[in-house]
C-alpha cells in the first residue's frame, strides 16, 4: 500500500463529507459566533491534547476573528502562579482542571464557547462544558461521534461533550483517530485536519454574517506583513483583558 496516496485519498473523502454532511451544524455554529461578536462578546476556545490545535485555529489566527480567546491546560502556569511541576501530565482527565483554567479568564454574558475534543470524555473537557452551561452560554462542540459513542466518560457524571453542547460538529474521525489499517496497526490521525477545516468554515460563516449585518469584521492580519501590528493592536484594544495576546 502506498500510504501517502491512501492517506491523501482518505483525507479528501472525509473533508468532502464534512463540508456536505456537517454544513448545517457548521452554519449554526457560525451564527452563534456572529451573534456573540455583534453583541460585544468573545468566542472562547478550549481543547486539550491534539484538540488544542482546533482552539489555536480559532483564536489568534491570521484571517480569523480578533474577539477570540484560547483557554489551555498550561494557563495556571502561563497566566497564574502555578509552577510547571505543579501541572499533572494527566490534567486533561481531572475535572478540577477546568475550574483552575476558567478562573483565569474573563467571561461575559454575551460570550460563546467552542470546545474541541476527539473523545469528548475527558474530565476537564466535560467539566468545562458543564461550567459553560451553568453560565447559560452557548456551546459549540467539535468531536468524533464514532469515538465518543464508543467510550465511557472519565467525568463523574458519565456525560460526554456532545451531550452538553448546543451545536455538535462531527469531525468524522474514526474510533482511535487513525484512518489507515496496516500490518503494524492503524496509522495517520485525521481529527486535526477535519477539525481545523470545521473551524475555518464556521469562522467564514460568522464573518459573512457580520458583514451582512453591517459590521466590519474584526479580523487579524498576519503579523508577518507590513502594517499588521498597528491594525491588530488597535482592534485588540477593544477586547483588552478578555482575549489572549501572543502564542503562549
Amino acid at each position: 500500500m502506498d500510504l501517502v496516496t491512501a492517506f491523501a485519498d482518505e483525507a479528501r473523502r472525509r473533508t468532502d463529507e464534512l463540508v456536505t454532511g456537517q454544513l448545517p451544524a457548521i452554519r449554526r455554529a457560525g451564527a452563534l459566533i456572529a451573534e456573540a461578536v455583534l453583541a460585544g462578546g468573545v468566542v472562547h476556545a478550549y481543547g486539550t491534547g491534539h484538540s488544542e490545535a482546533a482552539a489555536l485555529e480559532l483564536a489568534g489566527r491570521a484571517g480569523g476573528l480578533i474577539p477570540a480567546n484560547r483557554l489551555a491546560l498550561r494557563d495556571p502556569v502561563v497566566l497564574g502562579s502555578a509552577k510547571p511541576g505543579d501541572v499533572d501530565p494527566l490534567a486533561e482527565r481531572d475535572p478540577s482542571t477546568a475550574h483552575r483554567v476558567l478562573a483565569l479568564h474573563t467571561i461575559e454574558p454575551a460570550d460563546v464557547f467552542m470546545i474541541a475534543s476527539n473523545s469528548g470524555g475527558n474530565g476537564s473537557t466535560v467539566e468545562m462544558a458543564k461550567l459553560v452551561k451553568q453560565r447559560s452560554l452557548p456551546l459549540i462542540a467539535i468531536t468524533s461521534m464514532a469515538h465518543t459513542s464508543a467510550i465511557t466518560s472519565r467525568h463523574p457524571s458519565g456525560e460526554r461533550l456532545f451531550e452538553l453542547a448546543d451545536v455538535v460538529i462531527d469531525n468524522l474521525a474514526p474510533y482511535g483517530d487513525a484512518v489507515l489499517e496496516t500490518e503494524h496497526g492503524p496509522v495517520c490521525g485525521i481529527s486535526s485536519i477535519t477539525s481545523a477545516l470545521a473551524v475555518q468554515l464556521m469562522v467564514a460563516e460568522a464573518i459573512g454574517l457580520l458583514g451582512a449585518a453591517g459590521m466590519v469584521p474584526p479580523t487579524y492580519l498576519s503579523a508577518n506583513i507590513p502594517g499588521a501590528d498597528a491594525h491588530n493592536e488597535a482592534l485588540q484594544a477593544r477586547y483588552a483583558g478578555r482575549i489572549r495576546i501572543g502564542a503562549l
